[in-house]
């Protein structure tokens, strides 16, 4: 069952290089960061590096990891996740992933531990982004 929103951020794309082309098809590692919002009140900074491979009929599918921090640095959560894209008729990649969370938080990132979410990555052609997090109960 899908759970209440706890997570959402903005950012910009840092980095891109081409990992390898197989075929004629692109493999990309792209880095971004960017900051947020943790159930509406924590401040975290992100920072997050995945792959992404286009397939010939315009849908995308990638995988990646992510730290994310409190504002002010005490707290450290780790992401681990893997999800499928396509355009958007505004003419946005949106990608739809499952991510898994952990953290030896025992504070204001403690809810990440061992959570399981289900999310919504958007980012447009100047590779700025936004990111949404439900938790999968």
């Amino acid at each position: 069952m899908l759970g209440e929103l706890i997570y959402e951020s903005k950012g910009k794309i840092i980095g891109q290089r081409v990992l390898s082309v197989e075929n004629g098809i692109p493999k990309l590692e792209i880095s971004v960061s960017g900051v947020g919002k943790l159930m509406g009140n924590v401040e975290i900074t992100e920072t997050w590096t995945y792959w992404a491979i286009q397939r010939p009929d315009g849908m995308s599918y990638g995988a990646g990891y992510g730290i994310i921090m409190t504002k002010d640095g005490s707290e450290v959560a780790t992401a681990t996740g893997r999800g499928d894209g396509k355009m958007t008729d505004s003419g946005k990649m949106r990608y739809k992933s499952a991510i898994f969370y952990e953290t030896n938080s025992n504070n204001r990132l403690a809810l990440l531990n061992r959570l399981l979410g289900v999310n919504e990555y958007e980012v447009d052609g100047s590779g700025n982004y936004e990111h949404r997090l439900w938790e999968w109960k």
